[in-house]
């Protein structure tokens, strides 16, 4: 019978998965009532939402189901400014005001005017972006 080979104790220790770092982003969910803009191109076509909630610091964005590759692409712009509000410590509904206030910040796409709207929920959000089988 062979020797059996030593086992590595580093090998056998369960090992944690611990977030150290990052960028600041708030939190993607919350049970509240959200707020929320229309994100659409440069053709009208609506591409997405921003939503916030100030109560559980939460804020994301929605991307719609039939958005274009190139518009999956120009909607990360809109989760920048997300994390850049965030890190420079304002509220998240604070952060859709400043998306108002500074649209179009991107020449392919901008807040549809009149947009702002509040919702009992993010599933509204959601079913808005076709994903929930709306």
């Amino acid at each position: 019978m062979e020797p059996q080979p030593k086992k590595n104790p580093r090998f056998e220790a369960d090992m944690a998965f611990v977030v150290t770092g990052g960028p600041p982003r708030y939190a993607r969910h919350t049970g509240r009532p959200v707020r929320y803009l229309t994100v659409a191109d440069t053709d009208d076509r609506v591409i997405g939402y921003v939503w916030a909630n100030d109560e559980d610091e939460a804020g994301g964005v929605r991307i719609r189901s039939d958005a274009s590759p190139a518009a999956h692409n120009e909607f990360g712009r809109w989760g920048d400014r997300l994390r850049d509000a965030k890190r420079r410590g304002i509220a998240p509904t604070q952060a859709l005001a400043e998306m108002i206030r500074d649209s179009p910040f991107s020449p392919r796409s901008h807040v549809v005017p009149g947009s702002l709207t509040e919702a009992p929920s993010i599933i509204v959000v959601d079913d808005l972006t076709g994903r929930n089988g709306a």
